[in-house]
Protein backbone atom coordinates (compact mmCIF):
# COMPACT_ATOMS: atom_id res chain seq x y z
CA UNK A 1 0.00 0.00 0.00
CA UNK A 2 1.00 3.56 -0.79
CA UNK A 3 0.17 6.48 1.76
CA UNK A 4 -0.65 10.07 -0.64
CA UNK A 5 -2.11 11.45 2.20
CA UNK A 6 -4.40 12.30 5.02
CA UNK A 7 -7.81 13.62 5.98
CA UNK A 8 -9.57 14.00 8.86
CA UNK A 9 -13.00 14.05 7.43
CA UNK A 10 -14.38 10.45 5.79
CA UNK A 11 -17.12 12.05 4.16
CA UNK A 12 -14.70 14.13 2.50
CA UNK A 13 -12.25 10.97 1.50
CA UNK A 14 -14.98 9.32 0.13
CA UNK A 15 -15.60 12.11 -2.21
CA UNK A 16 -11.72 11.98 -3.10
CA UNK A 17 -11.72 8.74 -3.93
CA UNK A 18 -15.14 9.00 -5.99
CA UNK A 19 -13.26 11.42 -7.77
CA UNK A 20 -10.02 9.48 -8.15
CA UNK A 21 -11.59 6.34 -9.19
CA UNK A 22 -13.49 8.11 -11.69
CA UNK A 23 -9.79 9.02 -13.36
CA UNK A 24 -8.58 5.59 -13.44
CA UNK A 25 -6.91 5.28 -9.86
CA UNK A 26 -7.93 2.60 -7.13
CA UNK A 27 -7.79 4.34 -3.68
CA UNK A 28 -8.80 2.74 -0.76
CA UNK A 29 -9.13 4.51 2.88
CA UNK A 30 -7.04 3.15 5.93
CA UNK A 31 -8.97 4.34 9.30
CA UNK A 32 -6.88 5.60 12.32
CA UNK A 33 -6.81 7.93 15.38
CA UNK A 34 -5.90 11.02 12.69
CA UNK A 35 -8.81 10.32 10.92
CA UNK A 36 -8.57 8.81 7.22
CA UNK A 37 -4.97 7.78 5.54
CA UNK A 38 -5.74 6.75 1.91
CA UNK A 39 -3.82 4.91 0.21
CA UNK A 40 -2.98 3.19 -3.98
CA UNK A 41 -1.67 0.21 -5.09
CA UNK A 42 -0.30 1.10 -8.27
CA UNK A 43 3.04 2.64 -8.05
CA UNK A 44 3.39 4.51 -11.17
CA UNK A 45 0.24 6.34 -10.23
CA UNK A 46 1.54 7.50 -7.26
CA UNK A 47 2.76 10.93 -8.50
CA UNK A 48 -0.39 11.83 -9.86
CA UNK A 49 -2.51 10.67 -7.03
CA UNK A 50 -0.80 12.73 -5.02
CA UNK A 51 -0.45 15.46 -7.20
CA UNK A 52 -4.64 15.08 -7.58
CA UNK A 53 -4.67 15.27 -3.32
CA UNK A 54 -3.17 18.53 -3.24
CA UNK A 55 -5.39 19.68 -6.05
CA UNK A 56 -8.45 18.40 -3.66
CA UNK A 57 -6.68 20.03 -0.50
CA UNK A 58 -6.69 23.89 -2.38
CA UNK A 59 -10.47 23.52 -3.14
CA UNK A 60 -12.02 20.67 -1.64
CA UNK A 61 -15.49 21.80 -2.07
CA UNK A 62 -14.84 21.94 -6.48
CA UNK A 63 -17.96 20.84 -7.98
CA UNK A 64 -15.60 18.43 -9.64
CA UNK A 65 -15.73 16.40 -6.51
CA UNK A 66 -19.44 16.24 -5.96
CA UNK A 67 -20.25 15.07 -9.52
CA UNK A 68 -18.19 12.11 -9.11
CA UNK A 69 -19.88 10.95 -6.04
CA UNK A 70 -22.57 11.48 -7.98
CA UNK A 71 -21.43 9.25 -11.06
CA UNK A 72 -19.41 6.71 -9.62
CA UNK A 73 -19.83 6.71 -5.82
CA UNK A 74 -20.26 3.37 -4.10
CA UNK A 75 -23.52 3.28 -2.36
CA UNK A 76 -21.82 -0.22 -0.28
CA UNK A 77 -19.14 2.22 0.89
CA UNK A 78 -19.94 2.16 4.69
CA UNK A 79 -17.66 4.34 7.30
CA UNK A 80 -17.93 5.14 10.88
CA UNK A 81 -18.04 9.01 11.05
CA UNK A 82 -16.94 9.33 14.28
CA UNK A 83 -18.87 10.15 17.12
CA UNK A 84 -21.37 7.26 17.37
CA UNK A 85 -18.57 4.54 16.71
CA UNK A 86 -15.69 6.15 18.82
CA UNK A 87 -18.11 7.52 21.57
CA UNK A 88 -17.36 11.22 22.76
CA UNK A 89 -14.70 10.50 25.06
CA UNK A 90 -12.83 9.05 22.36
CA UNK A 91 -13.70 11.30 19.46
CA UNK A 92 -12.34 14.26 22.07
CA UNK A 93 -8.97 12.17 22.48
CA UNK A 94 -8.13 11.41 19.09
CA UNK A 95 -8.91 15.03 17.95
CA UNK A 96 -6.30 16.46 19.83
CA UNK A 97 -2.65 15.31 21.15
CA UNK A 98 -1.24 14.75 24.59
CA UNK A 99 0.48 18.50 25.27
CA UNK A 100 -3.40 20.00 23.46
CA UNK A 101 -5.01 17.26 26.44
CA UNK A 102 -2.32 18.36 28.70
CA UNK A 103 -2.81 21.86 29.20
CA UNK A 104 -7.09 21.45 29.15
CA UNK A 105 -6.71 18.96 31.84
CA UNK A 106 -3.78 21.27 34.14
CA UNK A 107 -6.68 24.39 33.40
CA UNK A 108 -9.57 22.44 34.54
CA UNK A 109 -7.41 21.09 37.78
CA UNK A 110 -6.43 24.75 38.29
CA UNK A 111 -9.99 25.97 38.14
CA UNK A 112 -11.72 23.40 39.96
CA UNK A 113 -9.19 23.94 43.05
CA UNK A 114 -9.65 27.50 42.99
CA UNK A 115 -13.50 26.87 43.44
CA UNK A 116 -13.45 24.33 45.92
CA UNK A 117 -11.78 26.06 48.67
CA UNK A 118 -7.95 26.90 47.15
CA UNK A 119 -8.22 29.90 45.40
CA UNK A 120 -5.89 32.11 47.88
CA UNK A 121 -3.30 29.19 47.69
CA UNK A 122 -3.62 29.08 43.70
CA UNK A 123 -3.52 32.51 42.76
CA UNK A 124 -0.81 33.35 45.20
CA UNK A 125 1.21 30.86 43.52
CA UNK A 126 0.77 31.41 40.25
CA UNK A 127 -0.81 34.96 39.30
CA UNK A 128 1.19 37.79 37.69
CA UNK A 129 4.19 39.39 39.24
CA UNK A 130 2.70 42.11 41.44
CA UNK A 131 -0.70 41.00 41.80
CA UNK A 132 0.47 39.67 45.86
CA UNK A 133 3.14 40.20 48.22
CA UNK A 134 5.12 36.95 47.64
CA UNK A 135 5.52 37.32 43.92
CA UNK A 136 8.69 38.69 42.91
CA UNK A 137 11.05 38.73 39.54
CA UNK A 138 13.05 35.19 40.63
CA UNK A 139 9.53 33.18 40.24
CA UNK A 140 9.43 33.70 36.17
CA UNK A 141 7.30 31.03 35.97
CA UNK A 142 4.39 34.10 36.42
CA UNK A 143 5.28 34.78 32.95
CA UNK A 144 3.25 32.01 31.91
CA UNK A 145 0.97 30.95 34.76
CA UNK A 146 -1.85 33.37 34.75
CA UNK A 147 -2.08 31.99 31.48
CA UNK A 148 -3.80 28.96 33.53
CA UNK A 149 -6.12 30.68 35.29
CA UNK A 150 -9.51 31.13 34.57
CA UNK A 151 -12.22 33.15 36.82
CA UNK A 152 -15.49 31.92 35.44
CA UNK A 153 -17.31 28.72 34.15
CA UNK A 154 -18.22 30.92 30.99
CA UNK A 155 -14.36 31.82 31.27
CA UNK A 156 -12.90 28.71 31.12
CA UNK A 157 -15.34 27.10 28.74
CA UNK A 158 -15.23 29.37 25.86
CA UNK A 159 -11.18 29.08 26.33
CA UNK A 160 -10.91 25.66 26.54
CA UNK A 161 -13.37 24.64 23.72
CA UNK A 162 -11.31 27.19 21.40
CA UNK A 163 -8.22 25.30 22.59
CA UNK A 164 -8.95 22.04 21.99
CA UNK A 165 -10.48 22.85 18.75
CA UNK A 166 -7.55 24.85 17.15
CA UNK A 167 -4.57 23.12 19.18
CA UNK A 168 -5.46 20.02 18.57
CA UNK A 169 -5.71 20.81 14.76
CA UNK A 170 -2.50 22.36 14.80
CA UNK A 171 -0.66 19.10 17.19
CA UNK A 172 -2.04 16.84 14.96
CA UNK A 173 -0.88 18.02 11.64
CA UNK A 174 2.34 19.68 12.76
CA UNK A 175 3.29 18.40 15.79
CA UNK A 176 3.55 19.46 19.01
CA UNK A 177 6.50 21.48 19.06
CA UNK A 178 4.68 23.91 16.60
CA UNK A 179 1.96 23.77 19.26
CA UNK A 180 4.10 24.43 22.11
CA UNK A 181 5.94 27.60 20.41
CA UNK A 182 2.24 29.45 20.36
CA UNK A 183 1.39 28.28 23.55
CA UNK A 184 4.93 30.06 25.41
CA UNK A 185 5.01 33.11 22.61
CA UNK A 186 1.00 33.67 23.25
CA UNK A 187 1.16 32.59 26.90
CA UNK A 188 3.68 35.07 27.84
CA UNK A 189 4.21 38.13 25.78
CA UNK A 190 0.40 39.18 25.93
CA UNK A 191 0.20 39.00 29.65
CA UNK A 192 3.06 41.42 29.83
CA UNK A 193 0.89 43.90 27.68
CA UNK A 194 -2.02 42.92 29.74
CA UNK A 195 0.42 44.04 32.85
CA UNK A 196 0.79 47.43 31.38
CA UNK A 197 -2.17 48.01 30.10
CA UNK A 198 -4.53 47.03 33.04
CA UNK A 199 -1.97 45.83 35.80
CA UNK A 200 -1.47 42.71 37.74
CA UNK A 201 -4.79 41.17 38.04
CA UNK A 202 -5.68 38.88 35.31
CA UNK A 203 -5.64 35.27 33.62
CA UNK A 204 -6.50 33.11 31.14
CA UNK A 205 -5.47 31.28 28.03
CA UNK A 206 -7.64 33.60 25.50
CA UNK A 207 -4.55 35.11 24.54
CA UNK A 208 -2.88 31.99 23.17
CA UNK A 209 -6.64 31.35 21.88
CA UNK A 210 -6.28 34.40 19.40
CA UNK A 211 -3.10 33.36 18.95
CA UNK A 212 -4.47 29.75 17.49
CA UNK A 213 -7.47 31.71 15.03
CA UNK A 214 -4.88 34.02 13.69
CA UNK A 215 -2.64 30.88 12.93
CA UNK A 216 -4.89 28.85 11.50
CA UNK A 217 -7.06 31.34 9.80
CA UNK A 218 -3.61 32.52 7.69
CA UNK A 219 -2.39 29.33 7.21
CA UNK A 220 -5.18 28.12 5.78
CA UNK A 221 -5.42 31.04 3.34
CA UNK A 222 -1.78 30.66 2.28
CA UNK A 223 -1.08 27.05 2.41
CA UNK A 224 -4.10 25.35 2.79
CA UNK A 225 -2.13 21.74 2.18
CA UNK A 226 -1.03 22.31 5.99
CA UNK A 227 -4.77 20.56 6.74
CA UNK A 228 -5.40 23.78 9.01
CA UNK A 229 -8.55 25.48 8.10
CA UNK A 230 -10.78 28.35 9.80
CA UNK A 231 -14.44 29.00 8.33
CA UNK A 232 -13.98 33.37 7.74
CA UNK A 233 -17.31 33.38 9.86
CA UNK A 234 -15.36 31.93 12.44
CA UNK A 235 -12.66 34.69 12.70
CA UNK A 236 -15.56 37.14 11.95
CA UNK A 237 -17.20 36.43 15.31
CA UNK A 238 -13.60 36.35 17.12
CA UNK A 239 -12.88 39.87 15.77
CA UNK A 240 -16.04 40.97 16.70
CA UNK A 241 -15.69 39.88 20.27
CA UNK A 242 -12.00 41.61 20.05
CA UNK A 243 -13.54 44.85 19.28
CA UNK A 244 -16.84 44.42 21.51
CA UNK A 245 -13.88 43.68 24.14
CA UNK A 246 -12.72 47.24 24.10
CA UNK A 247 -16.27 48.78 24.68
CA UNK A 248 -18.34 48.47 28.00
CA UNK A 249 -21.17 46.50 25.93
CA UNK A 250 -20.43 43.05 27.53
CA UNK A 251 -20.39 44.22 30.97
CA UNK A 252 -17.71 42.01 32.18
CA UNK A 253 -13.45 42.53 32.66
CA UNK A 254 -11.85 41.85 29.21
CA UNK A 255 -8.15 41.32 28.34
CA UNK A 256 -8.05 43.04 25.40
CA UNK A 257 -3.99 43.06 25.98
CA UNK A 258 -3.82 39.44 25.54
CA UNK A 259 -6.00 39.24 22.97
CA UNK A 260 -4.88 42.03 20.79
CA UNK A 261 -1.21 40.53 21.50
CA UNK A 262 -2.11 36.85 20.59
CA UNK A 263 -3.25 37.74 17.78
CA UNK A 264 -0.90 39.60 16.52
CA UNK A 265 1.67 37.04 17.67
CA UNK A 266 -0.45 33.86 15.61
CA UNK A 267 -1.01 36.52 12.48
CA UNK A 268 3.01 36.88 12.44
CA UNK A 269 3.82 33.04 12.98
CA UNK A 270 1.50 31.85 10.54
CA UNK A 271 3.19 34.58 7.99
CA UNK A 272 6.87 32.96 8.67
CA UNK A 273 5.67 29.23 8.60
CA UNK A 274 3.32 29.99 5.43
CA UNK A 275 6.48 31.13 3.95
CA UNK A 276 9.01 28.46 5.42
CA UNK A 277 6.99 25.88 5.78
CA UNK A 278 7.31 22.37 3.02
CA UNK A 279 4.77 19.87 3.44
CA UNK A 280 4.67 16.47 1.73
CA UNK A 281 1.74 14.10 1.36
Amino acid sequence: MIPIGQLDNARAAQAFIDYLRGIGIDCEPVLNEQGVMLVIHQVEQETQAKAEFERFLAEPHAERYLQASWASGDTKAHFDYGAAGLGLAQHFITQSGPLTLGIFAISLLLFAMMNLGLLELVYTSLSFFGATQESDLIQVWRVFTPTLLHFSLMHIMFNLLWWWYLGGKIELRLGAPKLLVLLLVAGTLPNILQYFISGPNFGGLSGVVYALVGYTWLMGKRRPQSGLQLPDSYMGFMMLWLVLGFTDLLGMPIANGAHLGGLLIGLTQAAFDSRKIKYSN
